[in-house]
């Protein structure tokens, strides 16, 4: 298992606010969350240390619903992060459980976000730990790379003059 934790940053034309009710709100997570081709729906949300996120992340796309099937996944998977921090606009901390990997045991998967308001926009730093071998480490860094530009989109819809 690779031991180095990834760290990807962005910087965004938008107001802190907006990138931090994007990340803790039903709405703002079910409008950016999951990897192209893939829709989320939120059952539940206790943005709290201890509380949790429960939502379902569904193959929509058929390159993905095929990569699903040839992988033996369902189309559909019920998740759960379990929150660590939260210091409302500056920083986010939570462990996702990778129960959705045939033939290998659930692990948890720890999370951190930090925004910092910039002359830009904010810069927000993602780091997380690398998943069980280097083959779901890329696919988690390619997902979130997909996960990110789905972000910035909402964000300069909601912010105009960001443009």
């Amino acid at each position: 298992m690779t031991q180095k934790r990834i760290t990807l940053e962005r910087v965004y034309r938008a107001d802190i606010q907006d990138v931090w009710d994007l990340w803790t709100t039903r709405e703002g997570i079910e409008s950016w969350w999951g990897p192209g081709g893939f829709a989320v729906t939120v059952q539940a949300l206790d943005l709290r240390p201890g509380g949790e996120l429960h939502y379902s992340m569904t193959a929509v796309d058929p390159p993905q619903i095929e990569f699903m099937r040839k992988a033996g996944m369902p189309l559909s998977h019920k998740a759960r992060i379990t929150f660590t921090e939260v210091a409302p606009l500056r920083r986010l901390a939570y462990v996702h459980l990778a129960d959705f990997i045939p033939g290998v045991d659930p692990y948890d998967v720890a999370t951190v976000v930090e925004l910092q308001p910039t002359a830009e926009g904010v810069r927000m730093t993602l780091t997380l730990d690398p998943m069980h071998n280097e083959e779901w480490t890329q696919r988690a860094v390619m997902g979130w790379e997909s996960e990110l530009g789905k972000l910035e989109t909402r964000l300069a819809a909601r912010s105009p003059s960001a443009q």
